[in-house]
């Protein structure tokens, strides 16, 4: 069984990442990008489907830990009966190679620590042939395919396809493990200077961090949420994945397990936003890049996500070698949701690349061209109903949601013409806007109760309609949009956290349930700071912050029954909602404050 999600630290080489559990066992790595199959895969099953553990022999033996500074080199401290020894894990920043090192340093005393490595490529579908190279005791090859690791640092002994060995460290002592993956037809990678990587490690990561702009409540875990989407960031292509992970489920035991490897436009675009509004201009330029990368051609063809450097192959497949978190399945690699339409999508791109604007950036000979041809898709499909941002597995239909980000769209391509002196059909684009404001004025709202609704003839509401302000269809102060929270307070909350939706309404043709939606929750805490609710929003804040784990840390749900996290982890839209949230408090409006 692994461990429970909060326990899990991360770490970024800003092209992959891997999860290391309290206990000192690496639970999921995957090579050679955050969507590739995994090497380490114990986080779906157990220590059989892969993993790498370094951890005292003392079973008694206690650890604390911490990142370094503002970065996410993981040190652990380990207290033994004999002394006191360190574990620094970390991943370079380094496109040229994929390494973990593990680095031991003895603090004081005498500490043994076991390590034992289970390699299993391709969601452990592939098991390695393992062999030291030769003239180095110290150095064992794996090979599965296309796929290779050398481990580097201790003497290892073979025992029923597992890999363990004995290191014992004194005060003042370094013992450097480490993995290197390499593709198998290439030659066997150089050693890693250690010294030299660590150093550069640790001052990319801090280099990066100082650059935030951000002076406000709740600053470490501002910054350690803005350090996570970097953390998520592909370092070469700008794309930004929503977590870390595949299938850790919304519901234990349950079923609704997603793959959340890929690059969500809505996630990518709302963190573009939040990067310009925390001083990252340059962050602006390579996202708008990778983005007109990714959707260049017919809009027709737009996804609502794409792999990290824009593939649109994204099907969603079982994966019958990984048993699931906890017995939790399907394991799903690829997300079927690729194939729908979800008709917030362009309203979101548009209301960031409007924020490039607003920030500097100049369109390009491109640019403004795609979002012409995306503005065109938009009023083409005008009246379609879709699946909606929860991408509902069931009958589409008109979210009230989906049609104010159809409205935002449209407002944003008012806004070019009108404001920034580009061209385009500005008076159908009005035209279209103001119908789009008057149906959802007419259709998107209860009168009798005065609250918008999740879907036109709905009588529910719906999480997503605390955004309507944030794109400035309305005021936080608007009498729906406080009838609104009133229904979301009646209807969604569980011990006070909002939940997206209601399960058993029976909206989303899925069974089960689900716990309450972390970036929800971050969502009505800007909604109080911004009608008045000061108080509300400052005690709902330090609750929820109060729910990151000891590096940080926010998973996408949170099981109140159970009180631990639940969902892909660290999972980008929580913590881009936790920045939003300590920005309102602050007294900033973000987004509608450009807007109204």
């Amino acid at each position: 069984m692994p461990a429970p999600i909060e326990d899990y630290a991360l770490l970024s080489s800003c092209r992959t990442a891997a999860l290391v559990s309290r206990e000192g066992s690496i639970d999921w790595l995957c090579v050679p990008r955050f969507d590739s199959p995994s090497v380490f895969g114990a986080l779906l099953g157990d220590e059989d489907h892969g993993c790498w553990i370094l951890r005292p022999k003392d079973a008694e033996a206690r650890s604390t830990r911490r990142y370094d500074g503002d970065t996410f080199i993981l040190v652990t401290r380990w207290q033994t009966a004999g002394g006191v020894a360190e574990v620094h894990d970390f991943m370079p920043v380094d496109g040229d190679r994929v390494d973990l090192v593990r680095r031991i340093i003895g603090i004081s005393g005498t500490v043994e620590f076991t390590e034992t490595v289970r390699l299993r490529f391709d969601y452990a579908r592939a098991m390695p042939w393992m062999r030291k190279l030769p003239g180095t005791p110290r150095t064992i090859l794996g090979i599965a395919g296309p796929d290779a690791v050398v481990l580097r640092g201790a003497a290892l002994q073979p025992v029923d396809h597992t890999h363990s060995g004995q290191i014992t460290v004194g005060a003042g002592a370094t013992v450097d493990l480490s993995l290197t993956w390499f593709k198998s037809h290439h030659e066997v990678p150089d050693p890693l200077d250690v010294d030299v990587s660590l150093a550069a490690t640790r001052a990319w990561w801090q280099d990066w961090a100082d650059r935030i702009d951000h002076h406000g409540p709740h600053h470490d875990a501002v910054v350690r949420s803005l350090l996570v989407l970097r953390a998520l960031t592909h370092e070469s292509t700008g794309g930004v994945v929503a977590a870390a992970t595949t299938s850790l489920p919304e519901d234990f035991g349950g079923t609704r397990n997603w793959d959340y490897r890929y690059v969500w436009l809505r996630d990518a675009a709302l963190t573009l936003e939040t990067l310009i509004e925390h001083g990252f201009t340059l962050a602006a330029q390579r996202w708008r890049g990778w983005l007109l990368r990714a959707i260049a051609g017919d809009p027709a063809d737009v996804q609502i996500m794409y792999g990290a450097a824009g593939e649109r192959d994204l099907a969603e497949r079982v994966i019958d070698s990984l048993p699931g978190y906890g017995g939790a399945t399907p394991v799903r690699v690829g997300n079927g949701a690729v194939s729908q339409y979800q008709a917030d999508v362009i309203g979101e791109v548009m209301v960031a690349l409007e924020a490039t604007r607003m920030a500097g950036v100049e369109e390009d000979s491109f640019s403004w061209p795609l979002q012409r041809a995306l503005l065109a898709q938009v009023v083409e499909w005008i009246d379609r109903p879709d699946h909606g941002i929860w991408e509902i597995r069931a009958e589409a239909r008109m979210f009230t949601h989906s049609r104010v980000m159809i409205w935002a769209a449209l407002d944003r391509g008012v806004r070019a013409v009108r404001e920034f002196g580009l061209d385009g059909d500005v008076e159908q684009w009005e035209r279209l806007r103001d119908r789009v404001r008057a149906e959802v004025e007419a259709r998107g709202v209860d009168a009798e109760r005065g609250c918008f609704v999740q879907y036109y003839g709905s009588t529910e509401v719906d999480a997503s309609l605390l955004l309507i302000p944030q794109v400035g269809f309305c005021g936080y102060d608007d009498p729906r949009m406080l009838g609104t929270v009133a229904e979301i307070e009646r209807t969604l909350l569980r011990d006070g956290l909002v939940r997206r939706y209601r399960t058993e309404a029976d909206v989303d043709g899925l069974a089960g349930d689900e716990n309450p939606f972390l970036a929800c929750s971050f969502w009505l805490v800007e909604q109080y700071a911004s009608c008045g609710r000061v108080d509300d929003a400052q005690a709902l804040m330090a609750d929820l912050v109060g729910l990151a784990n000891d590096v940080g840390l926010l998973s996408e749900e949170y099981d109140v029954g159970r009180h631990c996290q639940a969902g892909n982890t660290p999972q980008a839209l929580t913590h881009l909602a936790l920045v939003r949230a300590a920005d309102a408090l602050a007294g900033h409006a973000g987004r509608a404050a450009l807007r109204r």
